[in-house]
């Protein structure tokens, strides 16, 4: 009796009658081959397959139902994850407009505020007439009655009240009119004029040195404020809101002098959560001279502050023009030729702008500030001073300083940058892409998503990767934010509305 051969033994038998090479080595090495890959072949070199009304069967009436009946689960699954998705971008996005429309409401109420101020002092000149013609008379009868000898001591008594009373109430008046001055503008107009006019003593200093030199024997405290003859410095402004101070190798006194002159005090910065944009280029080098170890870290982070919160606005303000740019059904080339920019710049693949979104998130002050502390010893650091490297980055292949107790079998360097603000660019770069850093991205995604504050003390267990210690890295960098109360600067702002004085050599 002839044995009934299976759909699959006539295709091998038909690849034995055309001599089909392929499929008979595939079975000389004892290899597997399924239906498919057998009609497949066949189908390759030409070959007629005949009709199997049992399997066309099945495959029409059971094998195709059911592919795509799981083809539409995945469907149905993927559109209602794509639902899901929108729906929370939606409350995203209300919770922005919400938040936005709240701070325009403040704002213009603190503007109508200031009108209603403004239209009640000028009625102040109309009342300083009717009160001058009132204390005109008043004088004029009380000189005539000293003169006449008719004056009386109640008299007299209640005159001398009014008129302090009305010295008092015009005091406070123009007070009050220049804090309000001074709040609407906060610029540094008046550091402008006394930065110059501090960097012009600093050219004239050497001159002391000329005529008097027994000065520097008898006062060797003075020959850190004697500097050698700087380049001239031009003045430009334009309408940014920064100070850009340049190389000019300034002395610590000199920063020191500077700061004190333009009323830049970290009290003042904890308190009003305001920073002035003051950019210095470099540290100055002396600085690991000062005697006093809190005036050193002061004046560490007076320079270090302003050059991480800029940076960290700047990335803001990107998140949020991204944002908008996600909503929009249309972009313009100006636009995709700036999502192109940003997705090489944070590295993200395959255009994925929910992944760009992820990445592109601030630094929190604090963590920074301490990192820079701890990787440039307080701005003391031969990497700090020699190639502004605050924060100890490695290179193997861009320009770098060698670390002197290198080990001779590794080739690393400290990656060297042209100023401060380049390595601040470059650490936050880091942090926002590298895979070490994976961790740290995600929980500050979840403590955003979880509408809470992104801060240093709840970031620092994720940088584990950052050093070699591990551990014991991250209790340092938690020891010196507590100890220096790093902490008061997560919420700072650059001041607003101020006018650029760059100071070029």
């Amino acid at each position: 009796m002839k044995k009934k051969l299976t759909y699959r033994d006539k295709l091998l038998e038909l690849a034995y009658i055309y001599n089909v090479k392929e499929i008979q080595d595939y079975v000389k090495r004892r290899k597997d081959l399924t239906t498919g890959q057998i009609e497949l072949i066949l189908k390759k070199n030409k070959i007629i397959i005949p009709k199997d009304y049992n399997t066309t069967f099945f495959k029409e009436n059971v094998t195709k139902p059911i592919s795509k009946l799981k083809s539409n689960i995945i469907d149905y699954k993927d559109e209602k994850i794509r639902d899901k998705n929108r729906f929370f971008r939606k409350i995203e996005n209300y919770k922005h407009d919400t938040s936005r429309k709240v701070n325009h409401g403040i704002n213009n109420l603190w503007r109508n505020i200031g009108i209603v101020g403004l239209n009640f002092l000028n009625i102040i000149p109309k009342l300083g007439i009717t009160v001058g013609k009132f204390l005109s008379n008043l004088f004029t009868d009380v000189f005539n009655a000293i003169y006449n000898q008719q004056i009386d001591q109640k008299s007299a008594r209640n005159v001398i009240i009014g008129f302090f009373t009305v010295v008092g109430i015009t005091t406070v008046i123009v007070a009050g009119i220049s804090k309000y001055n001074d709040f609407q503008s906060p610029g540094l107009n008046k550091d402008e004029a006394k930065i110059e006019k501090k960097l012009k003593k600093v050219e004239k200093k050497p001159k002391l040195e000329e005529k008097k030199p027994k000065l520097e024997e008898k006062k060797p405290e003075l020959k850190t404020k004697i500097e050698t003859k700087k380049p001239e410095l031009k003045v430009k402004r334009n309408n940014v809101a920064e100070v850009i101070l340049p190389d000019l190798n300034l002395k610590t006194e000199t920063v020191i002098q500077l700061f004190k002159d333009v009323d830049y005090d970290l009290r003042k910065v904890r308190s009003d959560k305001l920073v002035k944009p003051i950019y210095f280029t470099q540290f100055p080098r002396d600085l690991d001279n000062l005697r006093s170890v809190q005036l050193k870290k002061e004046t560490f982070i007076k320079i270090v502050l302003p050059l991480i919160v800029a940076e960290n606005e700047k990335i803001l303000d990107d998140r949020e023009k991204l944002r908008l740019l996600i909503e929009k059904k249309f972009t313009s080339d100006l636009e995709k030729q700036w999502l192109r920019q940003k997705l090489l710049e944070y590295k993200v693949k395959r255009g994925n702008l929910e992944e760009l979104m992820f990445r592109m998130d601030k630094i929190p002050v604090s963590i920074a500030l301490a990192q820079a502390a701890k990787e440039s010893g307080w701005g003391t650091s031969r990497f700090a001073l020699e190639g502004n490297a605050i924060f100890g980055q490695w290179t193997w292949d861009g320009q770098g300083i060698a670390p002197l107790k290198r080990d001779d079998n590794k080739s690393h360097k400290i990656l060297k940058f042209p100023i401060l603000r380049a390595s601040v660019k470059a650490y936050k770069n880091n942090l926002n892409t590298h895979k070490s850093y994976s961790k740290f991205r995600e929980k500050r995604k979840q403590l955003r998503e979880k509408n809470k504050d992104i801060t240093g003390l709840s970031l620092t267990d994720t940088l584990k990767n950052y050093a070699q210690t591990g551990s014991e890295y991250t209790k340092i960098l938690n020891q010196i934010i507590t100890q220096n109360r790093l902490y008061d600067f997560e919420l700072v702002r650059l001041v607003n509305s101020v006018k650029q004085v760059e100071l070029n050599s």
